[in-house]
C-alpha cells in the first residue's frame, strides 16, 4: 500500500460528499477545525480496540445505538441523558442474561451526516440539493437551507464537544453506578409490561451488590461498579470534517481521527478504490464496515486486506445489514469466507437499515418483528458457521417517539403521526429498545 496521509482521500473517487459552492469558505472552516481541541483521545480509541479484540474472540458483546442522525433542534441535556439511560438499561439486561461484558457505543456526538439515494430532491417542480444532515445543510425546502454550508461543521463540532462533556460526566461521575439500576427507567416506559421484567433483573443485581459489599467488594474499591466505559461512533462520511479532526498521537506517532472513538464505512461508500475506504485505512481508530446484500465474498476479503492488512484483532468490525429475509443467503457466504481465510474481525448485526419501508400514508417506518427476525437470523447464521455473534447496532432514542411499528408497547401505522420526530430514518423508542435488549439477552443466554 502507498504511504498514507489524511489528505490522501482527495485523490480518490468520492461519493456522498456535498457540493460546496464556495471552496474558499470551506477551506477556512477546515483550517479552523484543524486547530480545535480533539473530541476524543487516542488512548481511549486504543482501549476500545482492545475490547473489540475481546469481542472478536467471543469474550465480550457490543451494544451500538443512538440517533439515525443527530439534529441541532433536538439538542438538549435531557435528550442526551435519556439516550444514555436506555443504553445502560439495555446493557444491564444483556450482561445479566448472557453473563457477558457489554461494550457500549453511542451513535452520538458526531452522527450528523447521512448518505442519500439521490443528490437532489424535487417538490412541485422545484429541484434542490437533498438534505444530508445538520452538519451539511438544513431540512427546510428552500434554496438557502439546502445549500451546503461549511459553518455547520463548526456547529456540529461544538454540539459534539458539549455532548461528550455530559456523557463523560454520566459515565464516570456516578450516574452509571450499578446501585442506581432502579433509577434508569424512563417515565413513559414504566407503564410498559417490560417494567416488571426489568425490575426483577434490577432486584437480582441489587442482591448481588449487597452480597459483594458484605464480602468487602464495593464501588470505592472496584471502579466497574460505580462507572462505565462509553464510546462514541459515527459514519466516516463527511471527509472534510474527518480530515480536519485527524491528528498525530504524541505517544505513538500514529494518525487518529479524534472526532469519535469508532468510525465506520457505510454501504454506499465501500468501494475498494473510494475516498472513504482510503481515509479509513490510514487512521488507527478501530473501524467498521457495513456489509449489505450486494457485497460478495471476494470484495469483502479485498476490503479486509485494505482496512486491516496486519489482521489485527479489534481493528475491523463487520456490521451486517441485510434485511430480515436475506440474512441466511447473503450473510452466510461472507461469514464462511472470513472464517476460512482466518481474518480476525468482530461481527455486528444492524437490523435497521435493511428493513426500512414506506407506509401508504407516506411515513418511513420499520417493523419491530422484521428487526427482531434479522437479529435471530444473525445469531442462527453464526451458530451454523461455528462463529461468534459480536454485537447489535440499533437506531434508537430515549424519547417516546412513534416511528417503528410493533413491539409489546404497541405502535401502529395509525399512530405513527403522533410523535414522528426523526430527522431522517425511523428509530426505536425506549420501550421497543428495552424489549429488543431482553430478546437479544435470550439469544446470548442460549449460547452462554
Amino acid at each position: 500500500m502507498t504511504q498514507w496521509n489524511p489528505q490522501a482521500w482527495r485523490d480518490k473517487p468520492a461519493k456522498q460528499l456535498p457540493d460546496y459552492p464556495d471552496m474558499g469558505h470551506l477551506n477556512r472552516v477546515e483550517r479552523s477545525l484543524a486547530g480545535m481541541p480533539p473530541l476524543v483521545f487516542a488512548g481511549e480509541a486504543r482501549k476500545l480496540k482492545s475490547q473489540l479484540a475481546s469481542v472478536a474472540q467471543g469474550n465480550m458483546f457490543v451494544l451500538q445505538g443512538g440517533d439515525c442522525a443527530e439534529s441541532f433542534s433536538e439538542f438538549s441535556a435531557n435528550k442526551i441523558r435519556d439516550t444514555f439511560r436506555i443504553l445502560l438499561q439495555m446493557a444491564v439486561v444483556m450482561t445479566y442474561a448472557g453473563a457477558t461484558p457489554i461494550v457500549k457505543m453511542g451513535r452520538i456526538a458526531g452522527q450528523f451526516a447521512k448518505p442519500r439515494s439521490d443528490d437532489t430532491e424535487t417538490k412541485n417542480g422545484i429541484t434542490l440539493p437533498s438534505y444530508r444532515g445538520d452538519n451539511v445543510n438544513a431540512q427546510e425546502f428552500t434554496p438557502e437551507a439546502r445549500t451546503p454550508n461549511p459553518d455547520l461543521m463548526l456547529r456540529a463540532y461544538n454540539q459534539s464537544a458539549a455532548t461528550l462533556n455530559l456523557l463523560r460526566a454520566f459515565a464516570q461521575g456516578g450516574y452509571a453506578d450499578l446501585h442506581k439500576v432502579h433509577n434508569w427507567s424512563l417515565d413513559f416506559v414504566k407503564d410498559s409490561p417490560l417494567t416488571e421484567r426489568y425490575e426483577a433483573v434490577a432486584n437480582e443485581i441489587s442482591k448481588a451488590l449487597d452480597f459483594m459489599a458484605a464480602c468487602g467488594v464495593t464501588g470505592d474499591k472496584v471502579a466497574a461498579i460505580r462507572e462505565t466505559d462509553f464510546y462514541t461512533c459515527h459514519e466516516a462520511l463527511l471527509l472534510p470534517y474527518e480530515e480536519a479532526m485527524t491528528r498525530v498521537d504524541s505517544t505513538t506517532g500514529d494518525w487518529y481521527d479524534t472526532s469519535a472513538h469508532f468510525l465506520w464505512i457505510g454501504a454506499r461508500t465501500k468501494q475498494t478504490d473510494g475516498a472513504q475506504v482510503e481515509f479509513a485505512r490510514g487512521i488507527k481508530n478501530p473501524i467498521g464496515l457495513k456489509c449489505s446484500p450486494d457485497l460478495d465474498a471476494d470484495t469483502l476479503l479485498k476490503l479486509t486486506d485494505i482496512l486491516n492488512p496486519d489482521n489485527e484483532p479489534g481493528r475491523l468490525t463487520l456490521i451486517a445489514r441485510m434485511g430480515h429475509g436475506k440474512v441466511e443467503d447473503k450473510l452466510s457466504p461472507l461469514v464462511r469466507a472470513i472464517k476460512s481465510e482466518g481474518r480476525n474481525v468482530a461481527w455486528i448485526c444492524d437490523p435497521m437499515h435493511g428493513n426500512t419501508e414506506k407506509t401508504a400514508s407516506g411515513y418511513k417506518t420499520r417493523q419491530f418483528d422484521n428487526i427482531l427476525g434479522e437479529v435471530k437470523s444473525f445469531f442462527a447464521v453464526h451458530k451454523a458457521e461455528g462463529t461468534r455473534p459480536g454485537g447489535v447496532h440499533f437506531e434508537m432514542t430515549g424519547d417516546n417517539v412513534t416511528e417503528c411499528v410493533g413491539g409489546t408497547y404497541t405502535v401502529t401505522e395509525e399512530s405513527l403521526a403522533e410523535r414522528y420526530k426523526t430527522a431522517c430514518d425511523p428509530r426505536l423508542n425506549a420501550a421497543q429498545s428495552l424489549e429488543l435488549a431482553f430478546l437479544v439477552g435470550d439469544e446470548l443466554r442460549a449460547i452462554r
